[in-house]
């Protein structure tokens, strides 16, 4: 059990700590790249994850869950700071800077997915957990970028919704950013878990991130010629 387990983490390590620490330097570069020096003086402008790494979203929470076997990961890396002030076109960057994120998942992904083709070269042994790790880093980009494009600040996805809406729907939104974590707790977890208890059948995260992932998955799988 134990060596199944340390398998398990292995597997899923690197997959985590690049596709969480990646989608954040995007943010800081595009930030950086679009007038906003915040993020590239405190060197968080580096592909280098170490310097995006929060000790307990990105190490502890998913080493938990990995060792508990939980059915899904969650984890995140330290916040890139962002002064939207400094942005040449303050709402259009906004959007350009929040959609860079769940843009370098999707690049990781599409990465992952043509070097699969590339684990014959390897020993037997090497290439299967190569192509474990290359798999897992496939589904856990695709699912990273399509949560955080749901339209709830702080998310990419809300960042993005009130850089776009008009004025008198943007403001509302954009006040609820410091109610988004809890209102996604109550939507993925909660609800399900009272949805069950009613007999319900409520499950969110289901519905609205793994089926669309599904279908990106098999789309870029499609594009770099994997059956």
């Amino acid at each position: 059990m134990f060596e199944e387990t340390i398998y398990r983490a292995s597997i899923w390590v690197l997959p985590v700590i690049f596709a969480i620490t990646l989608h954040e330097a995007a943010h800081a570069y595009v930030a950086w790249k679009l007038g906003d020096d915040t993020a590239h003086k405190r060197g968080r402008v580096t592909f280098n994850p170490i310097k995006h790494v929060d000790p307990v979203g990105t190490v502890a929470i998913p080493a938990i869950l990995l060792m508990v076997s939980a059915p899904f990961l969650f984890g995140w890396a330290k916040p890139v700071p962002v002064r939207f002030s400094q942005l040449g076109r303050p709402r259009r960057d906004m959007v350009l800077v929040a959609l860079a994120g769940p843009v370098s998942n999707l690049i990781q992904a599409t990465i992952a997915a043509a070097a699969i083709h590339l684990v014959f070269l390897l020993p037997p042994s090497a290439g299967i957990w190569t192509q474990q790790t290359l798999q897992n880093a496939l589904v856990l980009n695709v699912i990273l970028a399509v949560f955080n494009m749901l339209p709830l600040p702080p998310l990419d996805g809300g960042r993005v919704a009130v850089g776009i809406l008009p004025a008198p729907l943007a403001l509302p939104l954009a006040r609820l950013e410091r109610f988004g974590l809890p209102i996604l707790i109550a939507v993925i977890i909660l609800l399900p878990l009272i949805g069950r208890q009613m007999g319900l059948q409520f499950d969110f995260f289901t519905q609205v991130v793994l089926a669309p992932s599904r279908w990106i998955i098999e789309g870029i799988a499609r594009v770099v010629g994997l059956a």
